[in-house]
């Protein structure tokens, strides 16, 4: 049992679903059942996007869910069309006929059961089942909903955890997991295995070629991922948990997996903040609830002659004008001083299982930095993280800098056949 996910960019013409199609069938010749998620073709979630913020500048969420919907329905038909008309049967599925059942959230609703009967059926039957990603069916509201961005990546890992798949390949537009993305690093190396930890913390630290709830999700139910390229037969990426090794089975980890660079962020800065106990869970407690995700977070010691200090933390950009809006209306009540906004920052993060245990990694990335002329604007680590805030403007040359600093570089550029790696 293989289920295959195929991205917008391996589906993003006529001749890439035939591709794709051609693919799928030598798979079902080789003795396989085969279930394939699918993301709408190229960029049509976008264009669906732009087209309803024409119509109107705040869509209503419901409605919203129901267009964007449509992406994914036009590719799974299309390559359904392509099997068939190889001599294949092939028969096509929106997510709630697969049974993907969600919450009620519009927009980014979360999996909460997945009741596949209809595709066991045409499994049975010896029909190739194609499934609409990203998109589930609440029976709390009735409506179809939709699962957020990377949200093939996750119908795909749902699909093999409720078949018990043997295991999920997710085809894109490079040849795997590699060192850092190849589109800033064109040395980046192909990895032919990573953890599951180490890809967690990649693909929240902004690696793009796996979805991070997709890797939760992998990991809490046991699914093994193989990370492909959809234009060509490479073996890809393996990505595996240690802990579901068969007994006395060993991988050699090494000291740093990759380097991963995030765009996406923002931060505000809270100036003049009373350095009194109480202050600090006001200030996140307002933030909590605009639903922001705050990620590293920053106080300076306070001043001795006014009693005061700064508190700086980064979120997602699109969160940033919510948590400042809320924050402005508490400034009296909290008693600071004034805020300030920086959409102009880039986060670099080093990723290693190895760096549990190994010396000289801090050391090593700091003076990377310094060498290349980078300043460091903050600092967060976790167990086998270390993340640094620099200006956007020069995140791209410090994670060259920092890949080839680590001896990260492969002998030869890597090949992006297309897309953006989604």
């Amino acid at each position: 049992m293989i289920v295959q996910k195929f991205g917008g960019s391996s589906v993003s013409d006529a001749e890439s679903i035939k591709r794709v199609a051609k693919r799928i069938v030598e798979t079902r010749k080789a003795g396989n059942d085969v279930v394939v998620a699918v993301s709408a073709m190229g960029d049509t979630t976008d264009e669906l996007l732009d087209l309803a913020h024409e119509v109107t500048p705040i869509p209503a969420p419901r409605e919203l869910d129901m267009l964007l919907t449509s992406g994914e329905r036009i590719s799974m038909a299309l390559l359904a069309m392509a099997i068939k008309s190889m001599g294949h049967d092939a028969r096509s599925f929106t997510g709630s006929q697969a049974g993907m059942i969600t919450d009620a959230t519009h927009g980014a609703a979360r999996i909460v059961e997945v009741t596949p009967v209809r595709l066991r059926e045409a499994l049975d039957d010896g029909a190739v089942v194609i499934v609409a990603g990203f998109q589930g069916f609440s029976r709390e509201s009735r409506d179809i909903t939709t699962l957020g961005r990377g949200g093939s990546d996750t119908t795909a890992v749902a699909l093999a955890a409720a078949l018990e798949a043997d295991v999920c390949e997710i085809y894109t537009d490079v040849d795997g997991v590699f060192t850092a993305d190849p589109r800033v690093v064109k040395r980046a190396r192909k990895l032919d295995r990573i953890t599951s930890e180490e890809m967690l913390e990649l693909a929240s630290s902004g690696a793009k070629v796996l979805h991070i709830r997709a890797v939760e999700y992998a990991r809490r139910h046991g699914v093994t991922l193989h990370v492909r390229s959809s234009f060509n037969n490479s073996e890809g990426t393996i990505v595996y948990d240690p802990s579901r090794l068969p007994e006395g089975a060993t991988v050699e980890e090494s000291v740093i997996a990759g380097v991963a660079v995030d765009l996406s962020e923002a931060k505000i800065t809270v100036v003049g903040v009373p350095d009194k106990p109480g202050v600090a869970a006001a200030i996140f407690k307002i933030v909590a609830k605009t639903n922001a995700n705050v990620d590293m977070i920053v106080q300076n010691v306070s001043a001795a002659s006014t009693g005061r200090t700064d508190i700086s933390f980064t979120l997602p950009m699109a969160d940033g004008e919510r948590a400042l809006t809320a924050l402005s209306h508490e400034q009296e009540a909290i008693g600071f001083l004034s805020l300030q906004y920086d959409d102009q920052i880039g986060k670099l993060s080093l990723v290693g299982n190895a760096m549990r245990s190994a010396t000289g990694v801090s050391a090593g990335l700091f003076e990377a930095l310094y060498d290349a002329g980078i300043n460091i604007e903050m600092i967060s680590t976790s167990e086998i993280r270390i993340s640094v805030v620099t200006r956007a403007d020069s995140v791209h040359a410090a994670a060259r800098a920092v890949h080839a600093a680590f001896d990260l570089d492969g002998d030869d550029d890597a090949v992006v056949h297309g897309g953006t790696g989604r």
